[in-house]
């Protein structure tokens, strides 16, 4: 068997033509516009970076006149207290019902008890001296009307409220006579507890717990 001669390859038909010069080979290098001038401005020899000056030329934004140019990093900016935080002088707290400054942040407490269901009322201060009184008077007349009707209420409870009721009079008793805030008008302090006909209710739960107490008192000793 015989071998096929191996093929020629084929004329390029290109080979001979003649390259065309790069138009930009020669070309001296374009100036960067947003270069930054070299300190101490163009070194000899070489021409300067930056837009050309000129009448229609670019220039860098200017400092508008009365405010210094900015030289390195900014530094920190003046204090102005309209641009303060709403926090960083937060007024005293005042009375939560008039407003005024003179206020003691104590709480006025009431209890209601019926045989087996209690009820605990509270109100968080602070209050002035006024108010807080007036709150005091209504307080403790609703707990010596309506705080004995439940045997736990009897002897817990209720002697408590009274007890925070009356520290919480002194408190208030020795604030001085209260401000209010423009347009508020602090509580009426009313009657004193004493001048109160409801207060005296608790006349009748008294009485019949003291006469459980001697009943019990009295059949102790007798069996003796």
């Amino acid at each position: 068997m015989t071998t096929p001669p191996p093929q020629q390859p084929a004329p390029n038909p290109y080979s001979g033509a003649p390259v065309p010069p790069n138009p930009y080979a020669g070309g001296a290098p374009q100036p960067n516009p947003y270069a930054q001038q070299p300190a101490g401005g163009p070194q000899p020899g070489q021409p300067p970076v930056g837009p050309p000056a000129g009448p229609g030329a670019w220039h860098a934004p200017q400092p508008a006149s009365g405010f210094p140019a900015q030289q390195g990093a900014p530094g920190p900016m003046p204090h102005d207290p309209a641009f303060a935080p709403p926090y960083a002088h937060a007024p005293a707290p005042g009375c939560r019902n008039c407003g005024a400054p003179e206020a003691a942040n104590f709480a006025v407490r009431a209890h209601v008890g019926v045989l087996i269901m209690m009820r605990f009322h509270t109100l968080n201060g602070p209050f002035c001296r006024q108010c807080g009184r007036a709150l005091v008077r209504i307080m403790t007349t609703k707990t010596l009307c309506q705080g004995w009707w439940s045997p736990i209420s009897l002897v817990i409870f209720t002697p408590f409220t009274l007890l925070w009721n009356l520290i919480a009079s002194i408190k208030f008793g020795k604030l001085p006579h209260p401000t209010p805030a423009p347009g508020r008008q602090p509580l009426e302090e009313g009657p004193p507890v004493h001048a109160r006909p409801l207060a005296y209710v608790a006349i009748i739960p008294l009485l019949w717990f003291t006469w459980v107490a001697v009943n019990i008192y009295l059949d102790a000793s007798g069996r003796r």
